[in-house]
């Protein structure tokens, strides 16, 4: 792997060893290690098929938001439930969300907030997030892949200076929160591409672009420079001669600037960047830094040739004794509004929307009941989740929960069924699709009986 390396710091509230996004950029790691580049290139040549590229952005707010205080207000409800905010009108009639999200009001038709997501497993990670699948389900030998290595292993690379399954998960504090999902049954080849990550351990594998740091990154000559003598040392070395062609073509990948051009913010346009917001680099606690910027990386990687783009962002379990839920919201909320908005206007405005699919969610929900500390405790029985672009019929609901917030009293969704709808717009075949695991049994995309959402297709 290649690995810039940024300057070594510490702040308060760090977890990962004080590593902050401007410590360190993974070109070329593997999420789980012990795959070299050349495998992934070499795996996903043998089964490209793609023609059309179609892509998703899974952004994955890990600790579980409140789906009360995001997008299923309850006004009507007694105060210990309907909490602090209020809602707000959409340009959409009939649909409301809370106050502190302004900029999405005014875009709701661009939007399908999902409200009764009712399959949760309860657990504390990002698992169901990136499959689908509950984690104490029954697995195939090898485990079930995450949504990203399906679309790799099915479609390829657009090209060969992109890998198509990328991720920007930071590793957490808590590291159920950091973790993409692997390629399961299917290999490690098609696991996720991660980009950010702890600085990792010096081997063989590594390749150190040595005199570039992320804070340099905005020196084109310098980075130039910077590959310019990475590549002339390979070649004294005798490395490239040594190489297969997947080999050379990973080497291509790593001394080529399609990647790196994806990854350099400044040559975006500094007025679409600023509607992104301001980023914090401080890790949210043992969550992931509230890194607004990378829903902008994620578009331009779509851009450069990735097909599934998976992040996480920020912290949002705060019902400890802090009472931090309505302080926290404010403080998130209005972030994520901004970023979110900026990200779906640019869909729109390239012309990506038809081809991006977008999904925002959490792991579970929250306790209707506000408690003793003015906060909101674990709730599986219902969670939200917002989609936008792909295509979809937007500007509409999914699902309606009782008046309490405390279950799905109209058309409970699972996490299977939005990703089949992601899989279907991302020209996935569900139903013909089947795949065999380690030990011959077919696999299919999602559960027999799963099916996309109707009311979006």
């Amino acid at each position: 792997m290649l690995t810039i390396l940024g300057k070594p710091t510490r702040k308060n509230g760090q977890f990962c060893d004080g590593v902050s996004r401007r410590s360190f950029l993974k070109i070329g790691g593997m999420a789980l290690g012990g795959i070299s580049l050349p495998g992934v290139l070499r795996a996903e040549s043998e089964n490209q098929s793609g023609s059309n590229h179609k892509a998703i952005i899974n952004i994955y707010l890990p600790g579980g938001p409140s789906h009360i205080d995001l997008w299923d207000p309850k006004p009507d409800a007694p105060k210990e439930i309907r909490g602090e905010f209020n809602p707000i009108k959409t340009n959409v009639p009939g649909i409301e969300i809370c106050e502190l999200f302004p900029r999405m009001a005014t875009m709701m038709d661009k939007f399908i907030p999902v409200r009764t997501i009712s399959d949760a497993d309860g657990r504390h990670d990002a698992y169901q997030c990136m499959t689908g699948r509950k984690f104490g389900s029954r697995q195939p030998p090898g485990g079930w892949p995450a949504a990203g290595a399906f679309v790799s292993r099915l479609q390829g690379p657009v090209n060969s200076a992109v890998p198509a399954n990328v991720a920007l998960m930071y590793k957490t504090g808590n590291g159920t929160w950091g973790e993409p999902g692997t390629g399961g049954f299917l290999g490690v080849p098609y696991a996720p591409f991660n980009l950010v990550g702890r600085k990792a351990r010096s081997s063989p594998d590594n390749m150190i672009l040595q005199g570039i740091t992320l804070e340099r990154l905005r020196d084109r000559v310098k980075l130039q420079h910077a590959f310019d003598t990475f590549r002339r040392e390979a070649d004294t070395s005798g490395l490239m001669e040594s190489m297969d062609v997947y080999s050379e073509q990973a080497m291509n990948i790593l001394t080529t600037s399609k990647l790196a051009d994806a990854l350099d913010l400044s040559k975006e346009d500094p007025q679409i960047l600023a509607r992104y917001g301001e980023s914090s680099e401080t890790f949210q606690r043992d969550g992931a830094p509230p890194m607004i910027e990378n829903f902008c990386l994620a578009r331009r990687l779509v851009e450069a040739g990735a097909r599934f783009i998976s992040l996480n962002y920020s912290r949002w379990d705060w019902h400890g004794p802090d009472g931090m839920n309505f302080p926290k919201s404010r403080e998130e909320f209005p972030r994520l509004d901004q970023g979110l908005s900026a990200l779906v206007t640019d869909l729109h405005e390239r012309g990506l929307d038809k081809d991006v699919s977008v999904v925002v969610w959490g792991e579970f929900g929250r306790t209707p009941k506000i408690n003793q500390n003015n906060s909101r405790d674990h709730w599986p029985k219902v969670s939200c989740a917002m989609l936008a672009g792909g295509g979809m019929r937007s500007g509409q609901v999914i699902g309606k929960t009782n008046r309490k917030g405390e279950y799905a009293s109209d058309r409970p969704v699972k996490f299977q069924e939005v990703f089949a709808t992601l899989y279907q717009k991302a020209g996935l075949d569900l139903n013909g699709t089947r795949i065999f695991d380690t030990s011959g049994t077919p696999q299919y995309l999602v559960d027999q009986g799963i099916e996309p959402m109707r009311e979006v297709i």
